[in-house]
Parts: C-alpha cells; structure tokens; sequence
C-alpha cells in the first residue's frame, strides 16, 4: 500500500472531493491527484466511474471507488493509522447518522436556501436552519462529532459551514449563526483552524466567484 499506488481524481471546488482529501491528509496518506474538467470529463473519470461520471474517485491499487463516505470508510478500513471512526459500534453508528443526514436534510435545503427566490426561497431558508439546529445535537456535550478529537463525522461535515459561509454573502441569507446555533458555530470556527484542515481549503476568493457562477447559472 504504498503512497504512489493511490489516485484521486477530482474537482478543487468539491465538498466531496475535500472530505477524501482531508481524510488522507490525516491519515498521513500521499496520493497522486488529478484535477477533473467537469465539462469535458477525462476518459479517466468515465473508465473509473462509468455509473455516476462524477468525483471523487480513489483509485487504489487499480482499483477504483466512488462516493465519497463509502470512500472514507474504505480508507479508515485500510489505513489503521489515526483512526476516523470510534471504536463504539454505537459512536460508529451516530458518526455514519450524522455524516448521512447532512447529504440527505442539510445539503438539499441548503442548496434550495441559495437557489430558489422569493416566498420558496424563505421556506427553504427556514427548513435549512431547523436541519441545521438538528445538527447541533451530535455535538452534545463534546467539542468535536468525534469527541475530544476530529473523525468520520467531522470530517464528513467540515466542508458546510465554510460553503454556507461564501454563498451567504453571495445572497445576503443568514443560516448559521453563533445565537441560535452556539455549539455548531463554535465546532465549525475550532475544526477549520486545525492547519491540517485549513491547509486544504479551496481559496475562498475562488470559491465566491465559483459559488456565483453556480447560483446564477
């Protein structure tokens, strides 16, 4: 399992493509990354995932995975090191809860927030921040989703506070906030000042302008 037999291919402005990058980062894993043209996808990225033709993708060993929690979970199996996942089959479980309602709750609301205009704007907004309060609960009584340390679920989540953060000002809509959701504000402010972390940050300056591009489109 060494370092150069390990490939990612992907796009500088993925939250999903960050989690693998992250992931690998702290496990102390090098991989060869390939910056993926999304309007003109590589035969690559066609050969490795014929199904979805969409990053991430790890490539290890020749052998290639897509989606991006399935993607973490591999590479917590496969590298020991640092584990990402508790030991506690119910801490394993909450970590996989909390990652899951983020893809499922969160990001659709979120991106409807951002996207939609007037009165189903407003509504999105509204059910982004009740899906947002939710969250909260995952960080009871602990710094990180992790515990005392960042993990799968930190990971996993780290990305949305920082996208939320760029498209707010784009839209001049207000979803995090440190009255109404004191423990996630203070998680996300604490989680992207781990250098590791914050090293791997696509420029902010790049993702504005990203981000309305996407939501003028």
């Amino acid at each position: 399992m060494e370092g150069d037999s390990v490939k990612l291919l992907g796009f500088w402005g993925s939250p999903a493509v960050l989690r693998v990058k992250w992931a690998l980062a702290v496990k102390g894993i090098e991989c060869q990354y390939v910056e993926e043209d999304l309007s003109n996808k590589s035969d690559m990225l066609l050969k490795y995932n014929p199904v979805h033709k969409k990053v991430p993708v790890l490539v290890h060993q020749g052998k290639p995975l897509a989606e991006s929690l399935l993607i973490l979970e591999y590479i917590d199996e496969t590298w020991k090191q640092n584990p990402l996942l508790p030991h506690s089959p119910y801490e394993r479980a909450q970590a996989r809860f909390w990652s899951k309602f983020v893809d499922d709750k969160c990001m659709p609301t979120v991106v409807a927030a951002f996207s939609k205009v007037g009165e189903e704007q407003q509504k999105a907004a509204e059910e982004a921040r009740e899906n947002l309060k939710r969250l909260e609960v995952g960080l009871e009584g602990k710094q990180f989703f992790g515990g005392d340390n960042i993990g799968f679920a930190d990971i996993a989540i780290g990305w949305l506070p920082y996208w939320i953060e760029i498209a707010e000002e784009v839209v001049a809509i207000n979803l995090i906030d440190a009255g109404s959701m004191p423990k996630l504000n203070s998680w996300f402010h604490t989680f992207i000042d781990i250098p590791i972390i914050k090293e791997l940050l696509p420029p902010r300056h790049k993702l504005l302008h990203h981000t309305k591009a996407f939501l003028q489109a």
